[in-house]
């Protein structure tokens, strides 16, 4: 069964999500606040006071599509405090250099992190903190040059790691959105037909690069995801029946990603109902010959 608040993600109901995160940091004890017993992803941070011109410490303790899909409210979170210092993962600090509403960005190192500032917060405790909702945040442009690519090229990611084996799908089923041109956005070498049998390289700004200079990404729900989202790219989700609470159950569309379609498996386990639905569209974004 969905508890309450994973529901009102879903569907979008966020002033119900903020009222349940509200009351259940109600229910905390004090001293649990950044407890250095749990893993970084179990933990809280933010302890209600206000930000309003205070100096605020943002630390991104998740993973790194959860600190690129929360980013969007620094520039409200900039508007409201005297400064705002960013403790983010290293991998993603070239997309942010110039990004508005951090004032310092600095590596998140596990085993040193900041010490305490005025107001510290996780990065996805900023719309309750804020009352934000994503409408209320478009995502500021990141300054990144397209790789030059074929026209109608298609990205493709098909592996989510080890945090949920079941987000991934086998490479071999992506074969159907290769009968263009095509990419991989996976590290490693691939059999699939694609401009880049190599892989790609563990390097974020060459990957946002490719994604950029391309004309769908067509992606399993990983960082890839949310890095054609906050690029602004056409990205098609292929997500699990039961998805990630971001994600819509009723519908295609997100309001965190306005340029995303999702597409779920009709039922748990079924990647082949959502790759045929999903590779039937594919040829009314191929260009035409001569194009």
């Amino acid at each position: 069964m969905t508890d309450p608040w994973t529901g009102a993600m879903r569907r979008g109901d966020f002033p119900m999500a903020w009222a349940i995160a509200e009351q259940a940091m109600a229910g905390r004890d004090p001293a649990t606040r950044d407890d250095p017993r749990l893993p970084y992803h179990l933990r809280w941070v933010w302890d209600g006071r206000p930000l309003a011109d205070r100096d605020v410490l943002v630390r991104c303790y998740h993973g790194l599509g959860d600190t690129l899909m929360f980013s969007r409210f620094l520039p409200l979170l900039a508007d409201r405090a005297a400064c705002v210092t960013v403790e983010m993962q290293p991998h993603l600090l070239p997309l942010f250099r110039r990004f508005p509403g951090i004032h310092r960005l600095v590596p998140f190192d596990p085993a040193h992190p900041l010490p305490p500032h005025d107001c510290d917060i996780e990065i996805m405790e900023l719309p309750l903190a804020l009352r934000a909702a994503p409408g209320d945040a478009p995502m500021p442009a990141l300054d990144i040059a397209p790789a030059p690519l074929p026209p109608g090229t298609v990205a493709l990611c098909w592996g989510a790691g080890d945090w949920d084996a079941d987000r991934s799908v086998p490479e071999a089923m992506f074969a159907p959105f290769c009968h263009g041109p095509a990419l991989s956005l996976m590290p490693g070498p691939t059999a699939l037909p694609v401009l880049n049998p190599e892989g790609c390289p563990l390097d974020i700004l060459r990957t946002a690069r490719l994604a950029a200079g391309s004309a769908l990404v067509v992606t399993v729900d990983t960082m890839i995801a949310h890095l054609a989202g906050v690029l602004g790219r056409p990205v098609w989700l292929l997500a699990k029946h039961d998805p990630d609470w971001r994600w819509p159950v009723e519908g295609t569309r997100t309001p965190w990603y306005p340029a995303m379609r999702v597409w779920r498996q009709p039922a748990p386990g079924d990647w082949a109902g959502v790759i045929d639905r999903a590779a039937a569209a594919l040829p009314r974004l191929q260009p035409a010959e001569g194009e």
